[in-house]
């Protein structure tokens, strides 16, 4: 590619260490630069518009350019623009959001840690199981079993927990007291003839047996995600999360669940624990909880656990963890105004009166030659392409099937993802209607029907 000197893409290429890309390949080929937004829209600097599908990065569900949160970002800015909530201090959008946030919760919470981000948000999930053992005189009960194809974000501690080789590769990650679980994904695990129900009795058995290996008084806590997303959009079985949280309870192990990517509406539900029956100790959203306008994560606790960090006080002081932005009033002020629109439009019924529309253009893709599986919930799904329907064999990951279609999408104005085993995810903005999701997965058909004949 002839990148011209001095342009947007060869500066960027100077100065710009990109995250999640091939950095040999960014250096010949530049960056991909958006300049604007229009509801499922985005714009790029030669104003092409494409259909945002992944809502980004799973974050704006309310769109790319809904006024209402600007607004409320510039009200704020004039009224506060900046105060932290160390040291008892605090700002009243930071209150009415975590109000708001335990009022909402898909089980009794009592308090709210806010962080900037998901990331953040699961490493503190992690120093609070540590801590709370640590005053509870339970020294040894530190480790966290998360499950391989999770993703938990990509801090040192959040990366350990993200079953992805790529987050881990060369990073010097997991580190210790870190645990993985068999990833939860019928198609391909499944022994023949075995039923969704069989499948998730024999994963809550090897959960136990691995708790009971590394001895119950070591496991302080278990956290996934209500569907495995960046690990390819995977949704539980029938009756998992059932039979986990009767392991967990049976051995006293914490339960976190990160719905980073399911909270806020994505499946059908305010959060993904409603959607499959879950029912937390502790919860981390983030990219929803403002549609992704402004940064802005948050962990929320049970009482039981806050009681114990209570107790940490009287022996330690102050609670000595934070951020300097965490809980800043601009982005809880975005955040508190998400919060409203969801409600106000009622965002969560919208997605169940489009989510059939939207799983039912998905699965028609199921008698595609290259698609393996398809799965989905409310809206966010995934087709997962393979050399081998009837061996569910997957193309070798040298072929870049996965990543070409995602190019050709762009060539036809949509813009999706490819992750594990060239699984291709679809999450669009919550405020899709019928038509936009024709229009989308129209334009895969074509980019398929590319692929097929460059592979042929």
């Amino acid at each position: 590619m002839n990148i011209p000197a001095n342009s947007p893409h060869a500066r960027d290429i100077a100065c710009h260490l990109h995250p999640y890309t091939n950095l040999e390949a960014h250096e010949k080929q530049g960056p991909h630069i958006l300049e604007k937004g229009d509801g499922i829209y985005v714009i790029d600097d030669t104003g092409k518009r494409y259909i945002e599908g992944l809502a980004g990065l799973w974050c704006a569900s309310l769109g790319f350019s809904e006024r209402r949160l600007a607004e409320a970002a510039a009200r704020q800015m004039e009224i506060l623009p900046f105060y932290h909530n160390f040291a008892s201090k605090t700002s009243p959008p930071t209150i009415d959001l975590a109000e708001k946030l335990i009022s909402i919760a898909p089980a009794p919470m009592s308090k709210v840690f806010f962080t900037n981000s998901g990331s953040e948000a699961n490493d503190l999930q992690i120093k609070i199981a540590w801590y709370m053992n640590n005053v509870l005189g339970r020294p040894k009960k530190k480790k966290i079993i998360s499950r391989t194809g999770g993703y938990h974000g990509v801090t040192v501690a959040a990366a350990s927990l993200t079953g992805l080789p790529y987050v881990q590769d060369a990073f010097d990650v997991p580190i210790a007291n870190i645990l993985h679980a068999d990833q939860p994904h019928f198609y391909h695990f499944a022994e023949p003839g075995e039923s969704q129900e069989d499948y998730a009795s024999r994963l809550a058995g090897g959960l136990e047996k691995m708790i009971l290996d590394e001895g119950p008084e070591t496991v302080a806590a278990f956290i996934a995600e209500p569907v495995m997303a960046a690990g390819g959009v995977i949704p539980p079985p029938r009756t998992y999360f059932g039979k986990i949280q009767e392991v967990l309870r049976r051995h006293d192990v914490m339960l976190i669940v990160d719905e980073v990517v399911c909270g806020f509406g994505r499946t059908a539900s305010m959060f993904g624990c409603e959607t499959y029956g879950i029912r937390p100790d502790a919860v981390t959203v983030a990219k929803g909880l403002s549609s992704g306008y402004l940064p802005i994560g948050a962990v929320m606790i049970s009482d039981e656990i806050y009681q114990a960090l209570v107790e940490g006080s009287r022996k330690h002081g102050l609670f000595g963890t934070g951020f300097t932005y965490g809980g800043h009033p601009v982005p809880a002020a975005v955040a508190l105004e998400t919060l409203r629109i969801y409600e106000e439009r009622d965002i969560v019924g919208h997605v169940r009166s489009i989510a059939g529309h939207f799983q039912k253009r998905l699965n028609s893709f199921a008698g595609h030659p290259l698609a393996g599986e398809t799965r989905g919930v409310g809206l966010i799904g995934a087709i997962e392409l393979v050399e081998d329907k009837g061996a569910r064999k997957n193309f070798d990951p040298a072929l870049k099937v996965g990543p070409r279609l995602v190019n050709k999408c762009l060539d036809h104005g949509l813009i999706t993802r490819a992750m594990s085993n060239d699984s291709i995810a679809f999450c669009p903005p919550l405020i899709i209607d019928e038509s936009g999701i024709d229009e989308m997965f129209d334009r895969f058909a074509r980019a398929l029907e590319d692929i097929a004949a460059e592979i042929a």
